[in-house]
């Protein structure tokens, strides 16, 4: 065997493994030629908004944008780990709501671990905020998640009918879990630091680009309902500005590859389970009115659902409890994205997480994330659906 040669991750094979059953399910009709259509129309949008969002993710970050933006949260600090603290929450808030929670943990977690290890004050609390804050953030927007995304044409025509529903939870999705890791690592956010100096981008071109379109594509994909239509377009002016400026960086690993596979995968696997009988199984579940209690009903399924078997085949598996009733299905979306904060399987941008922060030199034992999570995501969750009652 070669040396060079790179054996395929376990995660590799797995989506290899769903995209050919997936595929296998199509080609011999198990899920039928109109169910498959209808499903391609639905998701090809949503997939396309993925690999956009992330080539602009990845291609700003190359152009130090997200760098930049740390060296002055350091400075707006003046020295004080608490308002640097409030600096790094709104960051990864921004980062989840527009960017979606996979940019926070890939993107957002290096950059203020670093940040944290170069003021001289623990990581632990920052990184933490990263990944639950990536998860409990991702509920305003349509774009803040693939589940948002996926549900938002069922709960209302526009962006709007949908920040109608998950304001208030979504606030609650922010501010919960921030107090809970104040309250627990208060000590650590007393200190004091010294910032940095101040490091300027290599090609100031590409940062003035990528600044410039970043800013311009948040608003957009806030107000614009076919989001993948400026997403594109910032993709592609990006791409072209890398072509003239920093060929090297456009490589086919822009593309996440290996989310495309699982996400279509698993859509065209449950989509067949569902149109064989599945939904018919879960009527029995189905939400039956607005009542506190029933809301709280279907959000611990979903939130029950993420933590056994990852947030995206849970919404998926799931969705038929609550597709006819934009309130319900608000109140599962709140399951399975605030709740994924147990397991490490949760969801995707718990795994990207953990292995970003272990490059970095950081360690957080699953047991005692399993337990803080677990006090995190029942708060959480408990808060929201009052929330998501008192508005709707």
């Amino acid at each position: 065997m070669k040396a060079g040669r790179r054996r395929l991750r376990p995660g590799a094979l797995l989506v290899i493994l769903l995209v050919i059953v997936a595929a296998v399910v199509v080609a011999t009709g198990i899920l039928p030629a109109a169910d498959a259509g209808a499903l391609a129309g639905r998701t090809a949008p949503v997939l396309g908004f993925v690999v956009a969002i992330t080539i602009v993710a990845e291609l700003a970050r190359d152009a130090a944008v997200f760098d930049v933006v740390a060296q002055h949260l350091a400075r707006w600090g003046r020295g004080r780990v608490l308002a640097l603290w409030g600096a790094v929450i709104l960051l990864a808030v921004v980062s989840t709501v527009f960017l979606s929670l996979d940019t926070t943990a890939v993107i957002v977690t290096p950059v203020v671990v670093l940040l944290a290890q170069g003021v001289g004050v623990s990581p632990l609390p920052f990184a933490l905020a990263t990944v639950w804050l990536a998860n409990t953030a991702s509920l305003l927007l349509p774009v803040s998640n693939l589940t948002n995304l996926l549900a938002a044409s069922r709960i209302g025509a526009d962006p709007a009918a949908f920040l109608a529903l998950s304001w208030a939870p979504a606030l609650a999705g922010v501010l919960v879990p921030v107090a809970i890791l104040t309250i627990a690592h208060r000590r650590t956010l007393r200190g004091r630091y010294t910032a940095p100096p101040q490091a300027r981008p290599t090609d100031r071109v590409l940062f003035v680009v990528s600044a410039v379109v970043l800013v311009a594509l948040l608003p957009l994909l806030a107000l614009v309902q076919e989001v993948w239509i400026p997403a594109a377009a910032a993709a592609l002016i990006l791409v072209v500005v890398f072509a003239f400026r920093r060929r090297r960086a456009l490589r086919l690993a822009l593309v996440p590859w290996q989310a495309l596979g699982l996400a279509a995968g698993l859509f065209v696997i449950v989509e067949a389970a569902h149109a064989r009988g599945l939904a018919a199984l879960l009527t029995p579940l189905a939400a039956d009115g607005h009542g506190v209690g029933e809301l709280l009903r279907v959000a611990g399924i979903g939130a029950l659902a993420a933590n056994g078997i990852d947030n995206l085949p849970a919404y998926l598996v799931l969705e038929p409890l609550a597709a006819h009733d934009p309130v319900a299905l608000m109140a599962l979306l709140i399951g399975v994205n605030l709740g994924p904060l147990v397991t490490p399987w949760a969801s995707l941008a718990i795994l990207l997480w953990h292995h970003r922060i272990t490059a970095l030199g950081v360690t957080v034992p699953w047991g005692r994330f399993a337990l803080w999570g677990l006090v995190a995501a029942a708060s959480t969750v408990l808060v929201a659906v009052l929330a998501l009652a008192a508005v709707s």
